[in-house]
């Protein structure tokens, strides 16, 4: 009884270490949108401009999840981590101490490199440490930082920003970054990498067509979230008419869910993975059409904006299934999870954009995104046919592989 719960501890504290480094990747993705005001003019830039920053960070998300998820393919997975973690402390400090425009859009890129990677190699650490059946539970316990930066983290470091200058938001994300780097030290187990295992296995992943399936799930479906968190502030003070005090708190509630969800539905989708991603993305598509309609009273519009929140579990949802049809080359295929997921985040607002610029007014992101959600489920129920067909495909093939054998 003593040894399973040492072993219970000890899987608690590498979960924790893991979610620290989330808790800090979040706070710098978010709060960067949150400052954006500050540090447009403290470069001498326009706040259009300065959002080519935001757009920066995203690119290096999406650049650096495979390349680094390659080339650390031999590394011990700790190791990696540890590396990664580094590189991240490096990036926020160099753009705490960005001297222009230029040079903040090259150091919030290397800020962004190793976002993915990271996520994409915590999960397969987390899902690791437990059976088989929870896996997803414990890949949500990873999660729980970066949603807990939502309620927490983005708005102490706007806090800061505002209170001494707008370089401490980066720096202290730089600091968690270290802090990072020290708990996976203490705490995460060495796993060395496989004897095979090589940068062209990990690239193998990309033949496999569920593995599309799914990042196309998380590319579209999840883009519906986005549109509507970009553009909730501005609904919040526009159409819902709240105070500013009251805007933060709807905002913080939209955190709440995100951690609500993870911790929930990971428990489901252990049970049945690819039914619940289906029902997450009803559940997103039913609580973005009724964004418009909640927009109007700051009670309905904060019970949606956490029901919304909730339906971002599906994050954590297909980073398991990623894991089931990498097959052998996992690093690559769960850090891509967060290049999908940028994908959505330049997607849903861009569109949820040419919704409001087209005279539909601030609420139109929750149609668009609804919608959005509605294109995931098609690519899902696409995966779902692919994956029966293939099924299908191999129980012939070993039918009359049996036969023929039985006629020898």
């Amino acid at each position: 009884m003593q040894r399973i719960e040492a072993a219970k501890n000890k899987t608690a504290w590498v979960l924790f270490a893991l979610a620290v480094g989330g808790f800090a990747i979040g706070t710098t993705e978010f709060a960067t949108m949150s400052v954006l005001p500050l540090f447009a003019q403290g470069l001498g830039i326009s706040a259009p401009v300065a959002g080519h920053v935001i757009s920066a960070y995203a690119l290096g998300v999406v650049v650096g999840a495979p390349a680094l998820a390659v080339l650390g393919a031999r590394l011990d997975r700790r190791h990696l981590l540890i590396a990664l973690m580094a590189l991240f402390a490096v990036g926020n400090t160099l753009s705490a101490l960005a001297p222009s425009y230029g040079w903040m859009l090259l150091f919030r890129f290397i800020s962004g490199l190793p976002h993915g990677a990271y996520f994409g190699v915590a999960a397969l650490v987390a899902s690791s440490l437990v059976p088989e059946n929870r896996r997803t539970v414990a890949v949500g316990r990873m999660f729980l930082g970066l949603t807990v930066a939502t309620i927490i983290g983005v708005p102490f470091a706007n806090w800061l920003g505002h209170a001494i200058g707008w370089r401490w938001s980066f720096g202290f994300a730089a600091l968690m970054g270290a802090v990072t780097m020290t708990c996976v030290r203490l705490w995460a187990p060495s796993t060395p990498a496989a004897a095979d295992a090589s940068p062209l296995r990990e690239l193998s992943a990309l033949g496999r067509p569920q593995v599309w399936y799914t990042l196309g799930i998380g590319a579209v479906g999840f883009g519906g979230l986005f549109a509507v968190y970009t553009y909730l502030a501005n609904v919040l003070m526009s159409v819902t008419h709240a105070s500013v005090g009251t805007a933060s708190l709807v905002l913080s509630i939209f955190g709440v869910g995100l951690t609500a969800g993870n911790l929930v539905v990971p428990m489901f989708a252990d049970r049945a993975l690819m039914r619940t991603a289906g029902l997450l993305l009803v559940w997103s598509a039913l609580t973005l059409l009724a964004f418009p309609l909640a927009a109007a009273n700051v009670w309905t519009i904060a019970v949606d904006v956490f029901l919304i929140g909730v339906g971002g579990a599906l994050g954590t949802v297909l980073q398991t299934r990623l894991m089931d049809v990498a097959e052998d080359a996992q690093s690559l295929a769960a850090s891509l999870n967060h290049s999908a997921f940028n994908t959505a985040n330049a997607l849903g607002p861009f569109l949820g954009g040419l919704a409001i610029a087209g005279g539909f007014g601030w609420t139109s992101p929750g149609w668009v995104g609804a919608l959005l959600a509605v294109a995931g489920l098609g690519v899902w129920a696409m995966a779902g046919f692919a994956q029966r067909n293939a099924d299908r495909k191999a129980a012939r093939l070993a039918c009359g592989a049996c036969l023929e054998t039985q006629g020898r």
